[in-house]
């Protein structure tokens, strides 16, 4: 061990490796870190479905998402008479049926979680008007 390195005062033992050993600053431990995940087939779909590409509509070059595409010519196949677009289309709109999607704040909650949210908002305003809850 070189002179320099050698502190009398320093204790070495569990937790305090020998000053010549420890990681070299600027350098990690592991430096291969831990491998990245797979994705998910639902994660691979959306992010395929949410790529851009560009669109001749009308005489005009236009940048959408391919999801977006794929619908425009969908509804294209169907109005021209496809009916296999037909089909499809008419399947996607009742499935849809109006629905406003699970991100909008005007979707209905089911009865079950409605009812635990009112008793939720019921104790939290219980709380706040200084009342104990008797319940628990």
């Amino acid at each position: 061990m070189p002179e320099r390195d050698y502190d009398p005062t320093y204790d070495v033992g569990f937790g305090k490796p020998p000053k010549h050993s420890r990681f070299q600053k600027g350098r990690s431990g592991n430096p291969k870190g831990r491998p990245r995940g797979r994705r998910s087939l639902a994660t691979e779909f959306e992010r395929a479905l949410h790529e851009k590409v560009v669109i001749n509509e009308n005489g005009t070059r236009k940048t959408v998402t391919k999801f977006a595409a794929a619908m425009k010519q969908l509804v294209n196949k169907a109005a021209s008479g496809d009916l296999a677009a037909v089909r499809h289309l008419t399947a996607m709109a009742t499935a849809w049926d109006g629905d406003p999607g699970p991100d909008s704040p005007t979707k209905q909650l089911p009865a079950a979680d409605l009812k635990v949210m009112r008793g939720v908002l019921k104790r939290l305003e219980a709380k706040t008007n200084g009342e104990d809850d008797a319940d628990h």
